[in-house]
C-alpha cells in the first residue's frame, strides 16, 4: 500500500450510526496501516474506570506525585486489554517503541512507564489497554460501509482535549454538524 492510501496516523471517526460498543462514539488513531497485514489503532477517547497508579502497581512501580497516579487509563480497543500502549510525543530512548509519524509515538515497554512513574516520561504521554485490529481488507470495507471518517491526525485531538470532547472536536474538525447528520447512509 502505498503512502497515498495508507491510513497509518489519520483519526478514524465512528459514524453516527456505529452502534458497536467497542466503538461507538469514538476516535481512534491508526498506528499501523498495509494492505497486507490490515491495520491497528488506538481508540483515544474511551476512558476505563480505572487510573494510572493502577496499572503501575501491577508492575511493581510507584508515581511520584498524586497527580501522576491519577490519570486515567484510556480503553485503546477490544484486542489483547491486558497489553499497554504508551501515546507520547516523539522522544526518548525506549526499549520498544514505534514512530506512527512526527506527531505521535507508541513505546510498550516498561521503562517508559518506570519514567511516567517518576515524572520523568515523554510529553503528552497517556495510557491505553488493548487497541483495535483490522485483517487485510476489513478496515477499507468498513469504510466503504459509512461506518468511519477519516482524517489526518490531529496534534491538539491526540493530546489536548479532554478526552469526552474529541468525538465532536473531530466532526468540527471536519466542518460536520454531527447533529444534522443524517442516520442513513447511501453511495453514489
Amino acid at each position: 500500500m502505498s503512502d497515498a492510501t495508507s491510513l497509518t496516523n489519520h483519526l478514524l471517526i465512528a459514524m453516527p450510526s456505529l452502534t458497536d460498543p467497542n466503538f461507538a462514539q469514538t476516535v481512534t488513531l491508526v498506528c499501523e496501516h498495509s494492505v497486507d497485514k490490515g491495520a491497528l489503532g488506538i481508540v483515544l477517547n474511551k476512558p476505563l474506570p480505572m487510573r494510572l497508579e493502577e496499572v503501575l502497581s501491577q508492575m511493581s512501580l510507584e508515581a511520584s506525585d498524586p497527580a501522576i497516579a491519577a490519570q486515567a487509563v484510556l480503553r485503546g480497543g477490544p484486542v489483547r486489554a491486558d497489553r499497554g500502549f504508551v501515546l507520547h510525543r516523539p522522544g526518548g530512548n525506549w526499549d520498544s517503541s514505534h514512530r506512527v509519524s512526527e506527531l505521535v509515538q507508541v513505546t510498550t515497554s516498561r521503562d517508559v512507564l518506570a519514567a511516567m512513574a517518576r515524572g520523568e516520561g515523554p510529553q503528552g504521554a497517556f495510557i491505553a489497554l488493548g487497541y483495535a485490529g483490522w485483517e487485510s481488507g476489513q478496515l477499507e470495507r468498513e469504510i466503504l460501509d459509512n461506518a468511519w471518517m477519516s482524517l489526518p491526525a490531529d496534534e491538539r485531538l491526540v493530546y489536548d482535549l479532554p478526552f469526552e470532547d474529541r468525538w465532536l472536536a473531530a466532526w468540527q474538525r471536519l466542518g460536520i454538524d454531527v447533529d444534522r447528520m443524517s442516520p442513513f447512509a447511501g453511495h453514489a
